[in-house]
């Protein structure tokens, strides 16, 4: 059995470990807040742009008309690129481990071929170094509060990517927010662009008729790439909001755990207070014998 100068030791360390775990869970829940905010602010003019485009999905471009609009042509996938999003920290529960799994599964069972892959967050890009991926850009530390500046450059590699032919298809690997509690890792197809047509459930139904100037077509020229960078941004949005919410969760059940550590290793102590108490008096009363004796 430890002494309980080990056991009070160790009883302190959990102590100042569950402060430290305390604090990182109230900052992690006042970034979290601020985080789903900005994933919710950003939803609408998501969806509403996507709206626009699914009005424009309407046009009918001929095979001439098509070459116009490169980003919309669709290839034979023969090879493909992959953008992989992930956090650049640790200490976040299982977030991480869950998009690495799945980015791996992607890779092995789904993917056509080897893919060049574009890693956004450092998780990401260590796991695919280590694993030997083509990685053929990477984009770490884009902070709390990116932008659409700091989010066109990932999206002017992947067009480059499509238009040179190196892929016949981009697809993005980002964990989805769902709610505090969960984040599911999801795979989207970002280029080719998918027109959405009228049926599509993503749409909304509110019957708007846009008027386009000058023409539909060169409106709708100019709103590719925007529309590939805004849904960038909202996967590397909901990619913070994710992270936070995670290591809130992930912070609050170590702080509960080391609790009960502190309770178990308060109860070690009393335990072996008392059999020290109790092998000093026997000590104590065998030497008065002994002294009578």
């Amino acid at each position: 059995m430890p002494s309980p100068r080990e056991v009070k030791r160790r009883m302190n360390s959990v102590k100042n470990m569950s402060q430290i775990t305390r604090a990182m869970e109230m900052v992690a829940a006042s970034k979290m807040r601020r985080a789903q905010e900005r994933v919710t602010a950003g939803r609408p003019y998501a969806d509403r742009l996507r709206d626009v485009l699914g009005d424009l999905a309407s046009l009918h471009l001929d095979a001439d008309e098509l070459k116009e609009f490169p980003l919309l042509e669709q290839r034979e996938v023969k090879t493909s690129a992959l953008i992989v999003v992930t956090p650049d920290r640790g200490l976040s529960g299982p977030l991480n481990s869950n998009l690495l799994r799945r980015t791996a599964q992607y890779l092995r069972t789904e993917a056509v071929g080897k893919p060049d892959v574009i890693a956004v967050g450092k998780k990401g890009r260590d796991f695919l170094t280590k694993t030997g991926q083509n990685v053929v850009a990477e984009f770490i530390q884009l902070g709390d509060k990116p932008t659409l500046d700091d989010i066109r450059p990932i999206v002017d590699v992947a067009i480059e990517e499509f238009l040179t032919g190196k892929a016949d298809a981009v697809y993005m690997l980002y964990p989805k927010f769902i709610n505090t509690m969960t984040q599911v890792p999801t795979v989207i197809q970002l280029l080719p662009v998918q027109r959405p047509g009228a049926g599509d459930g993503d749409i909304s139904n509110d019957d708007v008729d846009y008027i386009f100037e000058p023409d539909a077509k060169t409106v709708l020229q100019q709103i590719l790439p925007r529309y590939l960078e805004t849904i960038v941004y909202q996967a590397v949005l909901e990619t913070v909001a994710s992270f936070y919410s995670s290591q809130m969760v992930a912070m609050r059940n170590a702080t509960d755990n080391a609790k009960e550590l502190v309770d178990d290793l308060n109860l070690s102590y009393n335990k072996a207070r008392q059999a020290q108490i109790t092998n000093e008096v026997a000590e104590i009363s065998a030497g008065a014998n002994a002294f009578r004796d």
